[in-house]
């Protein structure tokens, strides 16, 4: 009797140990789906000055921005001004020298002016407020703003969150905000913090992570604030541009070396001026 269950144990244990086997393969393809999970994702470039700025593009103009998106950028950074008649306009300078020759300031003009300037690097004119919210939406990319509008003018601000909301880029639209405008914005857009800044909201009634996010260079960033910032569920930004490294020996390697930095600490958004996005890519 013992002969004829014989060959019925060796079946079962030959369906047990080949049950191991598929679980351990199974445990081993997981681990290893994981790692090249981890290693296909590619980190949020925000195109620092409106879009992919070198010496054929010009900072904030349409062909920077329409690179920006060619390129795969999740957002634009841009830098909001306002013209002597009140237009929203953006444009990184005080004045228009640097690209449109015009030795004065956006503030002291009014759009009618600004609008028929074409730059001498490549032909682009200045663009307004919307024209960069309007291509964004288009393109489904976010937007961070440089607010570079001195003191605090609700209505004019109002305007801005109006644009914002009709483009559809509120929910997503990150702002540097300034001293003035704080107090404002705070709960309306995700508004940039250090880490000290950051602290001290933390103790302010009705605090709420979602309304801030820690933006800062490379140099100031450690592996401690990382950490401190994700288990605070804030996201973090560094900030790898030119103005950075403007005494450095090396801009390049100095760059290179800060983004791989900030990679190994877990940093996932970057805003970048695109020189420095292939150490990234």
């Amino acid at each position: 009797m013992t002969h004829l269950l014989l060959p019925i144990r060796m079946h079962f244990m030959m369906d047990k140990v080949c049950k191991k086997a598929l679980k351990a393969s199974f445990t081993v393809f997981l681990a290893l789906a994981a790692c090249y999970a981890n290693a296909q994702k590619q980190p949020v470039l925000i195109a620092h000055r409106g879009g992919v700025v070198d010496s054929s593009y010009t900072e904030n103009g349409m062909a920077a921005l329409r690179e920006a998106a060619t390129a795969g950028y999740k957002m634009v950074e841009t830098d909001m001004r306002v013209t002597k008649d009140g237009v929203l306009v953006v444009n990184h300078d005080a004045d228009l020298k640097r690209y449109y020759g015009l030795d004065k300031k956006v503030a002291d003009l009014e759009w009618q002016e600004i609008r028929k300037l074409k730059s001498r690097l490549d032909g682009s004119t200045p663009l307004r407020l919307e024209d960069v919210l309007r291509f964004c939406h288009e393109q489904h990319m976010g937007v961070m703003l440089d607010n570079k509008i001195p003191g605090l003018d609700t209505m004019l601000f109002n305007q801005v969150l109006g644009l914002l909301d009709q483009y559809h880029l509120l929910d997503t639209a990150l702002m540097i905000g300034t001293d003035e405008s704080t107090g404002f914005f705070t709960g309306k857009i995700k508004l940039s913090c250090s880490r000290r800044q950051l602290e001290e909201n933390m103790r302010k009634p009705g605090y709420n992570a979602a309304h801030y996010f820690l933006f800062e260079r490379p140099a100031n960033l450690s592996r401690e604030d990382i950490e401190w910032a994700s288990n605070h569920r804030i996201t973090a930004v560094a900030a790898i541009n030119k103005y950075h490294y403007r005494q450095s020996a090396d801009m390049l390697k100095d760059a290179a070396n800060d983004c791989r930095r900030m990679l190994d600490l877990g940093v996932e958004n970057f805003q970048i001026d695109s020189e420095f996005e292939k150490f990234l890519k």
